[in-house]
């Protein structure tokens, strides 16, 4: 029994995020409110509190569990591409191409950008969840940017390119193909945009 109580408690707080995740991301964080999270986990507004002090509290717990979904997610795909192609520039190659694959199923793959949700709505935070969402969006940069200098040490490109633009057109990318792909009704969109990006370094780098 001992260790119940706390599984109990941990699939609660999950139950909570999960919901609160699907509800922002369809109506924004300000809409969001605490008496229908409860509603819909099924617990009482005092269980509520038991797991976060506030709304602010949930919110950037939400974006915490988000950033790390990412992180692994893209930390996966890109380790199986390198398993598949040891060459960094192919091996990047193979990691996009799956991760367009996987954005085809919007938005079971990917259901929107809690990122760019409170950075609609940023007036709405703390200094400190705004400052966690600036790191974000940044560590996408680096992330990208690591693998691009790894590609450059034995491709040099074939024409002049600003590294650190190039690493940030995955997020403009991913970001503008979901808004895209949301309003014009297409899960196509976004998975074209990666496939495009993915030719364009194959460009940048090898030329053809």
């Amino acid at each position: 029994m001992s260790d119940v109580l706390p599984r109990r408690g941990a699939e609660t707080r999950e139950n909570l995020m999960a919901a609160a995740e699907t509800a922002v991301l369809q109506k924004g964080f300000a809409a969001t409110s605490i008496d229908e999270l409860i509603a819909a986990v099924g617990i009482t507004k005092s269980g509520f509190f038991y797991h976060f002090k506030g709304k602010n509290e949930l919110a950037k717990a939400l974006l915490q569990r988000y950033i790390d979904s990412e992180e692994a997610l893209l930390d996966d795909l890109f380790r199986r591409g390198d398993e598949l192609h040891e060459d960094p520039l192919h091996g990047f190659l193979v990691g996009l191409k799956m991760f367009a694959e996987m954005m085809q199923d919007l938005p079971n793959g990917h259901p929107g950008c809690l990122v760019a949700s409170y950075c609609y709505q940023e007036n709405l935070f703390s200094q400190d969840i705004r400052t966690l969402n600036t790191e974000a969006v940044l560590a996408w940069r680096a992330r990208f940017r690591e693998r691009l200098d790894l590609i450059v040490e034995q491709y040099p490109p074939k024409s002049d390119v600003d590294l650190d633009a190039l690493a940030d057109m995955v997020t403009v990318l991913v970001d503008g193909g979901i808004i895209l792909s949301k309003v014009a009704h297409d899960t196509q969109i976004l998975p074209q945009q990666i496939m495009l990006f993915r030719d364009y370094v194959r460009l940048i780098f090898l030329g053809t």
